[in-house]
């Protein structure tokens, strides 16, 4: 008998070792290395994609090395996906043959998404739902219940069918690999409302199949047996392959999944979209391994507070990264937000002091934020810094320039600054907004509501350039802004606006803030513009 042999595996990295360490040695986290037996040779996912590719009478042959100028082009013809937003986080479309890693919280809305997106290729294209969480009955209401709420009959919940090898489901019509119908009842069922019967008379108008599955085997023999153009699988975390001892959703058994559905989707140019969850410190349970291996990383974010749900593209082969697309949650599903400057963008008639809007840009899209900020005595001997929208670091940064370099006495006050609607704004364009809404609720003044503020903010109170500041200035004139504050030195055409170019934070400050004082200033052993 063949001797076992077990092997170390950090579940934060996916690392491997041959001996127990309490560290793992390559991202230095504690405790996180799990035992797991080593798998006999060619049992993984590779073997079954082959055996597979038998089935179908196409035998994988050996690829020789060719130069640049024997490679020709071949041009990918790009699908919709139905939803704009979607599309353009995709890169224009989706793919044929492409692996997308779709990320998020629990309950933010992944299958929801991915679920209306089925419904509207299904239109166009045979597609499978491999729902290994739940079983179909329970995706099919859910669907209907999306249509429903809508007002609108959802083809997608017209089920084709559902795809399940000994399993029955009450009151289910199920149709097996064929397509042939094998309604199944076995005990008596409640009688279906007229919305659930107008939505089944639609079953032969959608080719959305539905796989309640986890075994990676029957999931790759069904993906064999139908062809289908575009699948989900829900979620990589519930996938097992059965040839390896450790539990569904460990590094070994996502590693090996993913790669296993990697292969067959190149293989027969069937897109993949796989739902990954996240653990407790943001990243995709998985984590980087799974982002090698795919060709499009996608997260959800957003607050459980607020409606709106950002997706925004991480890693894209076929398309740019970090852009960004705007959904909103409601009683019918996701919906698109095609105006999302409408929607982070605060009342401008109701100006407060100590707001400043920026126009942040995610990817290619400019988006026009409003930055609230506060500072105010402190009761403590250390002053308070929180931040809800901007990174921490850069905002006690700015804090420290303020105060070396404009005199302002921010040491002795609590200082808090949040973006609205929560949106994190990262990049450093945003530095000279925040610098500004800071002083104006230092100096208790309003910042015009009708001016928009861009620019980088030095160590030295210098105001930098930025990139597509020309995109930034379109987006603001577009939604009735007048002026525009912004770094010296760029040549840009008239765009309606008018520009306000500074050098200097100080400058900044005095262009943007009016000459009078709502209410009487703090007194202070600095002199602050």
């Amino acid at each position: 008998m063949a001797k076992t042999r077990t092997k170390y595996v950090c579940s934060e990295c996916g690392a491997e070792s041959a001996q127990f360490f309490g560290k793992c040695p390559a991202c230095k986290s504690w405790g996180t290395l799990i035992e797991e037996l080593v798998a006999p040779a060619a049992t993984d996912g590779t073997r079954m994609v082959a055996t597979a590719a038998r089935r179908k009478g196409a035998q994988p042959q050996p690829q020789s090395a060719l130069t640049l100028a024997q490679i020709t082009d071949t041009h990918l013809q790009r699908f919709s996906s139905g939803y704009a937003e979607l599309d353009r986080v995709l890169g224009s479309g989706i793919v044929p043959g492409s692996l997308v890693l779709v990320g998020g919280d629990p309950g933010i809305g992944k299958s929801t998404l991915l679920l209306q997106m089925m419904n509207n290729l299904a239109q166009r294209y045979r597609v499978l739902y491999v729902c290994a969480e739940e079983s179909g009955h329970q995706v099919k209401l859910r669907a209907q219940r999306l249509s429903v709420a809508s007002g609108a009959s959802m083809n997608g919940t017209s089920i084709k069918g559902t795809s399940m090898k000994g399993t029955s489901m009450k009151g289910t019509s199920i149709n097996d690999a064929s397509g042939n119908d094998a309604s199944r009842e076995s005990e008596a069922s409640p009688k279906p409302s007229p919305r659930s019967s107008q939505l089944d008379a639609g079953i032969e108008k959608a080719d959305l199949y539905l796989l309640p599955e986890t075994d990676l085997d029957l999931i790759v023999q069904e993906l064999d047996t139908l062809q289908p153009q575009v699948a989900v699988i829900d979620s990589i975390q519930a996938i097992y392959l059965p040839t390896l001892t450790s539990a569904p959703g460990s590094v070994a058994q996502v590693r090996e999944c993913t790669a296993a559905l990697m292969r067959m989707a190149k293989r027969d140019h069937i897109t993949l979209f796989i739902v990954g969850h996240v653990t407790k410190e943001g990243a995709i349970a998985g984590p980087k391994v799974l982002e090698h291996l795919v060709d499009t990383v996608l997260y959800f974010e957003g607050d459980r507070f607020a409606s709106h749900r950002l997706l925004r593209s991480v890693k894209n082969r076929f398309g740019a990264t970090h852009e960004v697309g705007v959904f909103e949650m409601s009683d019918r599903g996701l919906e698109e937000v095609l105006n999302p400057s409408a929607l982070f963008l605060g009342d401008r008639e109701d100006a407060a002091p100590g707001t400043a809007t920026i126009v942040a840009c995610e990817g290619t899209r400019p988006i026009v934020v409003e930055l609230q900020a506060l500072a105010s005595p402190t009761s403590y001997a250390s002053p308070r810094r929180s931040t809800t929208g901007v990174e921490y670091n850069r905002f006690l940064q700015i804090l420290a320039v303020l105060e070396k370099r404009l005199g302002i006495p921010l040491s002795k006050l609590d200082a808090y600054v949040s973006s609205t609607g929560g949106l994190n704004v990262g990049e450093p364009a945003a530095d000279l907004g925040v610098a500004i809404a800071v002083a104006a609720s230092f100096r208790d003044r309003q910042v015009d509501p009708f001016t928009v503020i861009i620019g980088e903010v030095g160590l030295g109170g210098q105001v930098r350039s930025v990139s597509q500041l020309e995109l930034r200035l379109k987006e603001a004139a577009k939604l009735g802004f007048k002026r525009a504050i912004i770094p010296k030195g760029q040549v840009l055409p008239d765009l309606g606006l008018e520009l306000i170019p500074v050098g200097r934070v100080a400058d900044a400050i005095v262009a943007a803030l009016p000459t009078h004082s709502r209410t009487a200033e703090p007194e202070s052993p600095h002199k602050a513009p």
